[in-house]
């Protein structure tokens, strides 16, 4: 390899190579590659690859943005790049080659980045693992027989692995933080609307974002300053920052009133290796001269994943019906993976009257919710209730449905409400388990408060730091 040192860099490190002539983006491009190569067939991560594009736009001029000519991957899931297949990880849901590419993919390109490929989702982003009949199971690069997370499973397999520094990544109940949380990275959701949509499912309900996930906390900052600007025309727009996040990320929290808290939806406990890391990082919090305590958010899960239920089923039942319009025909039997087929059929016995109670609901608890942050800066809580399980323990293809249900809701029991509230939340990987799974803490901010969270995550950085932790799969 021309470029041995690849992977010891972030993207804004390998930037700042390419722009004092230390290395060009074709050489960047071909270690990408490589490791792709080397990589992927254990893992998994990357389903589309388009290298011969990605070495013609490397040789030509790119534009002078944050990330001018580092690598990177896009999520099959929503964004459109123009001329590349799009297939949501469904055997139904396809598209041949989309005729343009989607606002958000115009601004990663105005950063400067090399697209070289897409990455690794689940059936239209469902679960919480990234497995499925179209594009098969992502594995974890600390353990390629453990879960990536999903739904942004491949992107952070790729990122974590060192075959990108960072790599799109969407969130509609937890699918940048998890897969965050299993593969060591840093998962921002940001707020509401913070980047453009990619697809009118996305803006509907307003769960799901789009962002990146990445190794360091500063590429995270860096690419939101670059694609987190209002879009023209979009009737909801999240409040303007104050000013760069990438500069909030040296900069002191101060004295942050942080709330933590254990608390399961299901009232089962987490796990004793989570519930230990979490208590490590309230000491660490305290050490650092944050007033921590604990206090949960103090509301009825069962009533508020009911109505995300609702709004939900008939979100998903609707964006089959513009593909049965797009495509001309429902889907045939055996096109739609189970999960995708019991979302399609619940959605269409809900009626109109149920999905708008759903709504209302939302609203209302939304309003608790965020009644609790006028006491506290952020909320911590452990990202995942247990470290990476298995693939084949929590696989939808082969575990019985209910069962399957009650396994993830085991897993995964702190992130979605914060996508109805529309919060910025970030993971950041700061411990790991006894048989070195990544294990990450999650930390969420007030409404539109992105600049709090990447303080906190810039002095957690240096204090905890995890830049030296690499997995068996990497570089």
């Amino acid at each position: 390899m021309a470029f041995e040192d690849y992977a010891n860099h972030d993207g804004l490190g390998l930037a700042n190579l390419v722009a004092r002539g230390e290395v060009s983006p074709a050489e960047l491009v071909e270690a990408a590659i490589e490791r792709i190569e080397r990589h992927n067939g254990a893992l998994n991560a990357v389903t589309y690859k388009a290298y011969d594009e990605a070495r013609q736009v490397a040789a030509g001029p790119l534009p002078d943005g944050s990330f001018k000519g580092v690598p990177f991957l896009i999520k099959d899931l929503g964004a459109q790049v123009k001329g590349w297949p799009r297939t949501a990880g469904s055997n139904y849901a396809q598209v041949a080659a989309d005729a343009g590419d989607s606002e958000l993919v115009r601004r990663y390109r105005a950063a400067g980045v090399v697209l070289v490929g897409k990455t690794n989702t689940p059936e239209f982003g469902i679960p919480g693992v990234t497995n499925s009949e179209r594009l098969g199971a992502c594995g974890n690069p600390w353990n390629p027989e453990h879960i990536s997370g999903g739904s942004s499973g491949g992107a952070a397999a790729a990122t974590a692995s060192g075959m990108v520094p960072l790599a799109h990544a969407s969130d509609g109940l937890g699918s940048i933080r998890i897969p965050a949380a299993n593969c060591g990275l840093v998962g921002m959701k940001i707020t509401r609307d913070r980047t453009p949509i990619c697809e009118v499912s996305d803006g509907a309900m307003g769960f799901s974002v789009h962002h990146v996930v990445s190794r360091t906390v500063r590429d995270s900052a860096a690419m939101l300053d670059a694609t987190g600007y209002a879009q023209p025309a979009d009737p909801f727009q999240a409040p303007a920052k104050d000013g760069p996040y990438l500069d909030e990320v040296s900069r002191s929290p101060g004295k942050l009133r942080i709330a933590w808290s254990a608390e399961t939806p299901s009232g089962r406990p987490m796990g004793d290796e989570m519930l230990a890391a979490l208590a490590r990082t309230v000491d660490a919090l305290k050490h650092l001269g944050h007033e921590v305590f604990e206090q949960g958010l103090g509301i009825d899960y069962r009533q508020l994943y009911r109505a995300q239920g609702a709004v939900s089923a008939s979100n998903f039942a609707a964006n089959i019906q513009r593909w049965v319009e797009r495509l001309g025909r429902e889907p045939q039997p055996g096109e739609l993976g189970p999960l995708a087929q019991r979302a399609y059929e619940g959605g269409q016995r809900l009626t109109g009257q149920q999905a708008f109670w759903g709504w209302q609901q939302l609203r209302l608890m939304n309003r608790q919710i965020l009644e609790r942050f006028e006491t506290f800066d952020v909320f911590l809580t452990p990202t995942m209730s247990r470290t990476s399980p298995r693939i084949d323990w929590l696989n939808p293809l082969t575990v019985e449905l209910k069962e399957f249900d009650r396994r993830q809701a085991d897993t995964y029991a702190t992130t979605p409400p914060f996508n109805f509230t529309g919060q910025p939340s970030v993971s950041l990987p700061l411990w790991q388990s006894d048989d070195g799974l990544p294990m990450g803490m999650m930390f969420t901010g007030r409404f539109a408060d992105e600049a709090t969270l990447y303080r906190l995550a810039g002095q957690l950085e240096k204090e905890l730091p995890w830049k030296d932790r690499r997995p068996p799969l990497y570089g």
